[in-house]
């Protein structure tokens, strides 16, 4: 049942996404990613290059040192080559850019289902197999094109979940959990607080049953075991010492695998009394922030702790997905209220379960309530945690519906099935949208921005990749695009390690066009042509309203160009100008 439900949702996003991915790359994550899969294939080799992360063309002359994963490039790399087999080399990429977040959809429903089965059992699954084939909204990360690292790392969090919520029944759960959580690690750190969630759930429960011990102890040793062969497949040796608080190094793992060994030794000596549990396990935790903060106390803050403060006015506080939601509900209300429809939802069903004294003793309902909890306290934080929420909350919705069922007598299995369709994430938050439209609210401006869909389309960058070879400064959103479509270089890319190029490109786009030239002469290199791109109706971030009005980019939309500036090709959509010798 989970793998045809996983091919109904599969194929329905294929047919309906497949134009896109001739049309699009469609994220700028997943271009940077393509490019950083190409610069490894074409690379000195595939072992000779592996921890060559290094991008020359963004941010000239410095580059970029990439923090992402090569094991995700190295799946990717797999997928390519095996459609190569049989398609011509963009025909090959193609098909591995749409089904590479598909494959991802399998484990991703499959944990979610079986969350829902320890919870509530074999009928509940059921019930969230029909929630994940109506789950519109939790396919964000998962339709053909999304190559990023985000569906990688939810499936990894739900089959983590999954594992912990059956550790207490099935004795082989705790070591995939402790594994699929350190090899997590080194894919990225937005599933950190939810993998967090799991390892305090299973030394919860050591403390209060001591027959928990060879769970505890099996987890902390294979997470250690992992986090360990994590780091070493990561990072290269000339950086092993080197702390980082975005992405797998010494602190970090450091840190991790003394959190693991320490469980693992509280699991062995299995103390007799509660008190003394609880001690072992919480000398694990602080150890390992001790160790972390001993390395790079920076971290404490966050993984932005280390990010040049300079972009956060003009980029970071900008980024959509790090919005809070409260202000989302401020500027889109609509978006909002469909984004906080199905975790809601899922929230008040985990109360519901949570008022039977049965659920409030079983441990499997308990790790799987502490995990969503952790991901819609995420989601208020910062909406990109939406996802999460959404997933893993699909098995408390199923859980709770068949209370629902129970309570309504319905006994036939058509009208449980239009009863379920009701407590879909795709009925909730079209129904919140509907509400909160009635009231009165409507968005300030559409989230999804339609005006600014043609600066990524790929055809938009063919005349810009048939001139001289050069360095082009745009919004940095274009950057990674430049680099997938063009041969060019570009200055700036919308991540937070590239704050000199951020602060360049923003600056070129944002001051007066006397300044700007000022800033653009610096960029030049002798003898190699730089290009200006403008797109859209979207202004540079951070500027009020009169600053905005005299910048070059305010002068250039309104056909005012300058005399050093020479226009190259494209229209109003997208303009390519070059710098004048």
């Amino acid at each position: 049942m989970v793998a045809l439900a996983w091919l109904a949702v599969a194929l329905v996003l294929l047919l309906q996404h497949w134009p896109q991915t001739a049309e699009t790359l469609h994220d700028t994550d997943d271009a940077m990613r393509l490019v950083q899969m190409r610069a490894w294939l074409n690379g000195p080799g595939l072992f000779g290059g592996w921890f060559d992360l290094h991008e020359p063309r963004l941010q000239p002359p410095l580059g970029y040192d990439s923090h992402w994963s090569r094991l995700v490039d190295a799946g990717l790399a797999g997928l390519f080559m095996l459609f190569g087999l049989f398609n011509d080399a963009t025909a090959a990429e193609r098909l591995m850019r749409a089904w590479w977040p598909l494959i991802w959809l399998l484990p991703t429903i499959a944990g979610m289902a079986a969350i829902a089965w320890r919870v509530a059992g074999r009928e509940a699954a059921m019930v969230a197999l029909l929630l994940a084939m109506v789950g519109v909204p939790a396919y964000q990360q998962f339709v053909p094109g999304r190559i990023d690292h985000h569906n990688v790392q939810i499936a990894l969090t739900l089959i983590v979940v999954a594992a912990t919520v059956w550790s207490d029944r099935k004795s082989w759960t705790p070591r995939l959990a402790g594994a699929l959580s350190g090899l997590a690690l080194a894919i990225g750190f937005e599933c950190v607080p939810y993998l967090a969630a799991c390892g305090v759930a299973l030394a919860l429960r050591y403390v209060v049953d001591r027959d928990a011990a060879p769970a505890l102890r099996s987890y902390g040793l294979w997470f250690a075991g992992a986090a360990a062969v994590a780091f070493v497949v990561s990072v290269g040796p000339e950086h092993w010492l080197r702390n980082q608080c975005d992405a797998i190094a010494i602190n970090n793992v450091a840190a991790a695998i003394c959190a693991g060994l320490m469980l693992a030794v509280a699991g062995w000596l299995a103390h007799g009394q509660a008190l003394n549990r609880a001690l072992a396990v919480t000398g694990a935790g602080t150890l390992a922030v001790a160790v972390l903060l001993l390395f790079e106390k920076r971290c404490v803050g966050g993984p932005f702790a280390m990010v040049d403060a300079a972009i956060w006015p003009i980029w970071h506080d900008h980024v959509r997905e790090l919005q809070p939601l409260i202000r989302v509900f401020q500027i889109n209300p609509l978006t909002a209220a469909g984004i906080a429809a199905f975790p809601a939802a899922a929230l008040v069903a985990a109360l519901v379960l949570a008022g039977d004294a049965k659920h409030r003793h079983d441990f499997g309902f308990l790790a799987a309530a502490l995990a969503f909890v952790i991901a819609a306290v995420t989601t208020v934080a910062a909406i990109r945690g939406y996802s999460y929420a959404i997933w893993l909350g699909m098995p408390l919705v199923a859980a709770a519906a068949l209370r629902l069922f129970a309570a309504l007598k319905l006994q036939s299995l058509p009208a449980r099935f239009a009863a379920g369709l009701l407590l879909t994430p795709m009925a909730l938050s079209s129904g919140a949208i509907g509400i909160a439209h009635a009231a009165g609210l409507d968005d300030r401006d559409n989230f999804a921005r339609p005006a600014s869909r043609q600066c990524f389309r790929t055809e938009s960058y063919a005349a810009l990749a048939a001139l001289p070879k050069g360095l082009v400064v745009g919004d940095i959103s274009y950057g990674p695009f430049v680099l997938a479509l063009t041969p060019h270089s570009a200055m700036a890319a919308p991540y937070h390690r590239l704050s000199a190029g951020l602060i360049q490109a923003h600056r070129a786009l944002a001051a007066p066009p006397d300044q700007a030239r000022q800033v653009l002469d610096r960029l030049k290199d002798a003898g190699t042509p730089t290009y200006l791109v403008v797109c859209g109706p979207r202004p540079p971030d951070g500027l009020g309203a009169e600053a905005q009005s005299r910048s070059l980019w305010a002068r250039l939309r309104q056909g005012a160009v300058p005399d050093w500036l020479e226009p190259m090709s494209g229209g109003p959509d997208f303009a390519v100008f070059r710098v004048r010798p």
